[in-house]
């Protein structure tokens, strides 16, 4: 039915920073205006409780061609809203498969919540000030201590430890002096939302970092091994740089970059603190860095995190579409920068693997530069799937796009964050249909080398080896 396709379009749309609901709707073709503003108005706020129920009933790894969106304005029809309007189309045998699971995972939620209202449902998972509930995060400096001693410095301390946190309800439930150890990071501890460990001894002595989980998750999924060499584009404050070397165990190097003066030197401090000893900091713009110096040559892994609006940090957070929310101008600006940034990345020849990420919420700096990207660089790489149980995935604007992974106080319970993962296309040494649809270049490629051999065979013609001229040559 037309009005749950539209009302999916808009959805993503508001989600993506792209407009006011009521201005969307208006914009829209649909005709009845007011049944189609209503049905967004409900589906967004419920939200969150939409997408635990569709990530706990695994409704989106079933049906692969279901759009997150839809799904999630389906879902409301079916669990909190009228029920299907106009028999519901074709979509409504597809929902109506899974709806004993839907259900089971809605009761599920009000149990674990302990409220039986949807509304109460509401109040407790999707109310303003959310981001006032995300846990404090705390990543254990793998390359002072480990996440056994730090427990067990925090048990003697008088804290609880809660043992491996199973579901975001464990972290959601936290209080007290009670902590957890994160399911996803062995690294992360997870302490009540007000805790504050600034003036901890461990804090102090770089011994623990203070990182939200999101902002973990870059270093992680980039993934470099010992001994690797990574570059840091856009690198201060610094704690994903520590991360990284963590992951290094100061064995490889990290090439760190920051034109900002005042940052970098509170990050050499940072970073010092933490005992890391594989980083070499440059007061430089990454876009003046050029891939073919030498020094770069084994850098296979490149974490981009740049500059960007901030529009998903707790501190300033998007409570509407009108406020607070970058200006049109500004995005443009910092989109522009970003997909500069990223293509020159890309651009570094033995890469691998990449990281982009940012701290926005706004599909201009997340989704449209990935897509840029890609479409700059057509075959060289792609999008990698990872943590295919994360349950907030990218905006589905482009194929792939549900490769990328967001994350909110509502979905994840952590800062508005996004991450997506690119890696080099892999190119079999065996290519013979390749040499067969190009042999006039083949075969003058056979031919200037045989003239070559003949000059170099003639009495009087010096031998060279290596001739080409060395990377950064003029």
């Amino acid at each position: 039915m037309a009005l749950y396709a539209t009302a999916a379009t808009v959805l993503a749309a508001v989600e993506g920073r792209r407009g006011s609901i009521k201005g969307l709707v208006y914009a829209s073709s649909f005709q009845n205006v007011k049944q189609l503003y209503a049905l967004v108005c409900e589906t967004q706020r419920y939200s969150a409780v939409l997408d635990a129920v569709i990530a706990g009933a695994g409704l989106l790894r079933a049906e692969k061609k279901l759009r997150p969106h839809l799904a999630k304005v389906l879902v409301y029809e079916l669990l909190l809203g009228k029920g299907f309007r106009g028999g519901g189309g074709r979509w409504r045998p597809l929902l109506e498969r899974h709806q004993a699971r839907l259900k089971a995972e809605l009761a599920r939620l009000k149990v674990q919540r302990r409220v039986s209202r949807n509304e109460d449902l509401l109040q407790v998972g999707s109310r303003p000030g959310t981001a006032s509930q995300v846990p404090r995060f705390v990543r254990v400096n793998t390359l002072k201590t480990s996440p056994e001693d730090a427990v067990d410095y925090f048990k003697r301390q008088g804290f609880s430890y809660q043992g491996r946190a199973s579901s975001l309800e464990d972290l959601r439930a936290l209080k007290g002096k009670c902590f957890l150890l994160d399911p996803l990071l062995p690294e992360l501890l997870v302490f009540p939302a007000q805790t504050d460990l600034h003036n901890h001894p461990l804090y102090r002595a770089g011994h623990l970092i203070l990182q939200d989980k999101a902002s973990c998750l870059p270093a992680m999924l980039l993934a470099p091994p010992p001994g690797s060499h990574v570059l840091d584009a856009c690198a201060a404050p610094g704690n994903k740089t520590s991360h990284l070397a963590a992951l290094l165990r100061n064995q490889g190097k990290i090439f760190a970059f920051d034109r900002d003066a005042a940052r970098l030197a509170s990050m050499a401090t940072l970073l010092a603190r933490a005992g890391v000893s594989c980083c070499e900091l440059a007061e430089e713009d990454f876009l003046a860095v050029s891939p073919s110096d030498r020094r770069y040559r084994q850098v296979q892994y490149i974490l981009l995190d740049p500059s960007c609006s901030g529009s998903g940090m707790p501190a300033r957070p998007l409570e509407e579409p009108g406020a607070g929310t970058p200006s049109k101008a500004r995005l443009q600006a910092l989109a522009g920068f970003q997909q500069r940034a990223l293509r020159h990345a890309l651009s570094f020849p033995s890469l691998q693997r990449l990281v982009y990420s940012t701290c926005s919420l706004c599909q201009e700096e997340n989704e449209d530069v990935v897509w840029d990207a890609l479409q700059q660089n057509p075959g060289a790489f792609r999008l990698a799937p990872v943590l295919p149980s994360w349950p907030h995935r990218g905006l589905s604007t482009f194929p792939g796009a549900e490769h990328c992974l967001r994350a909110s106080p509502e979905t994840t319970l952590t800062g508005g964050f996004f991450v997506a993962v690119l890696e080099r296309v892999e190119v079999s040494s065996s290519v013979p249909e390749a040499e067969a649809a190009v042999p006039e270049l083949t075969a003058g490629a056979a031919r200037r080398r045989k003239r070559r051999r003949r000059r170099a065979s003639a009495p009087g013609t010096p031998q060279v080896r290596g001739a080409e001229p060395a990377p950064g040559g003029s």
